[in-house]
């Protein structure tokens, strides 16, 4: 099952897909470098479950282990059976990617490396929650936070680190050059876009990111949840202009009326279901942030939030 927003620069339909494909628990291998185990942890934000990818054949990096589900570690360790793990990599540390990471380490005695602690992008402002403060593992413990263009590397395989913010102030890519492919974590998804939630994610840093893989020639990704994105470029230029979009459709309903974050959610998401308004409503308040950086919104707090009032400049 497919969804379509537009291409920038061909305007042609850009499909999202979501076909289910491989079940949660079943070992595909999906690359001579490459095997994919989904974790049984499917859910709207999470679609079929978190992808983890075992890289290499003997001496290998297991990347993103998932939630902490004993059942779902054991798989992986079956999966591997007679391997040595060297790496346990993570892309970002919500709580469907890192927390299985510490089992595993215990399991393997493999390090763990990739991204920092957990951060916001910014900090709170006074009177401000964190509504997605439970969504973040913050037990975390690398063993080596890895920084741009940072490598670790088996028999056959190179990760390589890209800094890539936006969806969490520390995510992080990683490119695996001998096959030209990347492993994007969270920060592209074939099933969906990212959700960019304040004040964990930031959409400048999001909407920089992208332009940053953009100057890249990746063949194919590796999501962390969904199947590849098989034309990188052109899957790109197409969430670049579902942005643009987005932030057009926020400007209309200010222009139409519209103060507050809740009033625009309904009206822009007329087809979203009612569980996931909330998870909206802060892709509109990071859209917000954005608009009042640049000048062409203002704010009637010290800074945008989720119950601020809003205006065009």
């Amino acid at each position: 099952m497919t969804s379509s927003t537009r291409d920038a620069a061909t305007d042609q339909p850009l499909d999202f897909d979501r076909d289910p494909g491989a079940a949660s628990g079943e070992l595909v291998r999906l690359s001579p470098l490459v095997r994919r185990l989904i974790a049984g942890n499917g859910g709207p934000m999470t679609f079929t479950g978190t992808c983890s990818y075992i890289v290499g054949r003997g001496r290998i990096a297991i990347i993103d282990p998932g939630p902490d589900d004993p059942a779902h570690v054991e798989r992986l360790l079956a999966a591997i059976a007679g391997e040595t793990v060297t790496d346990i990599v993570i892309t970002h540390t919500h709580r469907d990617h890192s927390p299985a990471s510490r089992a595993l380490k215990a399991a393997t005695g493999a390090r763990i490396v990739g991204c920092g602690l957990h951060r916001p992008a910014r900090e709170l402002v006074l009177g401000e929650i964190n509504p997605l403060d439970a969504a973040a593992d913050k037990d975390y413990a690398p063993d080596l936070v890895m920084a741009e263009n940072d490598a670790v590397s088996g028999p056959g395989w190179t990760l390589q680190a890209l800094e890539t913010p936006g969806h969490t102030a520390n995510h992080l890519a990683f490119a695996l050059p001998e096959e030209n492919t990347l492993f994007s974590g969270d920060h592209v998804m074939a099933w969906s876009t990212s959700i960019v939630a304040p004040p964990d994610g930031s959409m400048v840093a999001y909407m920089a990111s992208i332009e940053k893989l953009r100057g890249r020639d990746d063949r194919l990704y590796w999501p962390g949840h969904g199947g590849p994105v098989r034309e990188p470029q052109r899957f790109l230029r197409g969430l670049v202009q579902h942005r643009r979009l987005r932030e057009a459709a926020i400007l209309s309903r200010m222009q139409a009326g519209d103060e507050t974050i809740a009033e625009m959610v309904p009206p822009i998401y007329q087809e979203l279901p009612t569980a996931l308004r909330g998870a909206a409503s802060l892709s509109v308040l990071a859209q917000l942030e954005d608009l009042v950086a640049r000048g062409v919104v203002l704010c009637d707090d010290e800074a945008p939030m989720l119950t601020s009032r809003y205006r065009l400049a």
